[in-house]
């Protein structure tokens, strides 16, 4: 019997490495690509806190209805750009540096998905209206640094350059999906964050109607590329809100950790999720990291973020 015992042992084994695999394969999801849109420094107040929706008719009636919407969606980090997103595309939180020469510690989704499935750089983008962005396409880990980066289009020429308009990068991140048809994608757009710091509150209120706007030609884009349709994941969200009324200079600056700068707006398209659902579920930016992981099979080594399975089918 004890001759047998460690045959049996290793039957059972391959026996249920075999069901999980098949359980596996037979869960698999059916998103191929992810875009991710950023709607920078817009307040949940004048988004989907504001129940008449009249800033972002395009989020909260046409696209609100094909996908889900969590109303407690947060940024418990730094309410800063750099920091913004970097927690958005690392899954951890972490004081950057804001004016772009700080560098995130940890790789981004971005190097770690091209590792895991040998994918080119032009498989992968950083596409930015705000050249600053651009520092979440590397990090500091001496394991991942200047490896695996994703292709880059930010601010006017790049790094160091200067910022540009959102039309401009609207008709870059149109271009750059026809052209290379990449599988993983940032799109920032720079308003209402550029209105709200001029702390004029007429601007600021356009920049997200026209944001709203640029959002809707991106997932009727998807819709219609043979490419894209039917196999990939939207998330549109914030990188940071502003100043409640009454703290500091209100709206015109962002920071710290009170509720308009913490509490952004969270929506999310796909295959894989339901439709015509809103959630009121704690949830956080690194946890779009960690969803993105999930769906995209591959490993994120350390993270703040936990996958999202209220969002799934």
């Amino acid at each position: 019997m004890l001759r047998v015992y460690p045959y049996c042992l290793l039957v059972f084994l391959l026996l249920c490495l075999t069901t999980c695999q098949k359980n596996k394969e037979s869960l698999g999801y059916q998103t191929e690509k992810v875009i991710i849109l950023v709607m920078d420094g817009a307040r949940y107040s004048e988004t989907f806190g504001d129940s008449t929706y009249q800033y972002i008719p395009h989020l909260a009636n046409d696209l609100a209805p094909e996908g889900v919407v969590n109303t407690c969606f947060y940024n418990r980090g730094r309410t800063k750009t750099v920091s913004g997103h970097a927690a958005l595309v690392t899954g951890n939180y972490q004081f950057i540096e804001n004016s772009g020469i700080g560098v995130p510690e940890n790789p981004s989704i971005f190097q770690l998905w091209r590792a895991a499935h040998d994918k080119d750089s032009t498989a992968a983008w950083v596409i930015s209206s705000k050249h600053k962005v651009e520092v979440v396409s590397n990090c500091t880990n001496p394991d991942w640094a200047d490896k695996y980066r994703p292709s880059r289009n930010c601010g006017t020429a790049g790094l160091g350059t200067n910022n540009r308009q959102d039309g401009a990068t609207m008709a870059a991140a149109k271009e750059i999906l026809t052209t290379h048809q990449p599988e993983l994608v940032l799109v920032n757009f720079i308003e209402p964050d550029s209105s709200g710091h001029a702390n004029i509150w007429e601007d600021y209120l356009t920049g997200i109607v026209q944001t709203d706007e640029y959002i809707y030609q991106m997932w009727n884009f998807i819709q219609s590329h043979p490419f894209y349709k039917n196999t990939t994941t939207l998330f549109v969200t914030n990188d940071h809100g502003r100043h409640l009324e009454g703290i500091n200079d209100g709206f015109k600056s962002h920071g710290d950790d009170c509720e308009g700068c913490q509490h952004v707006f969270f929506y999310a398209y796909g295959p894989d999720f339901k439709k015509n659902t809103t959630f009121a579920i704690q949830k956080e930016l690194p946890d779009i990291a960690a969803t993105i992981a999930e769906m995209l099979d591959f490993e994120i080594p350390k993270s703040d973020g936990r996958v999202m399975t209220e969002l799934f089918k």
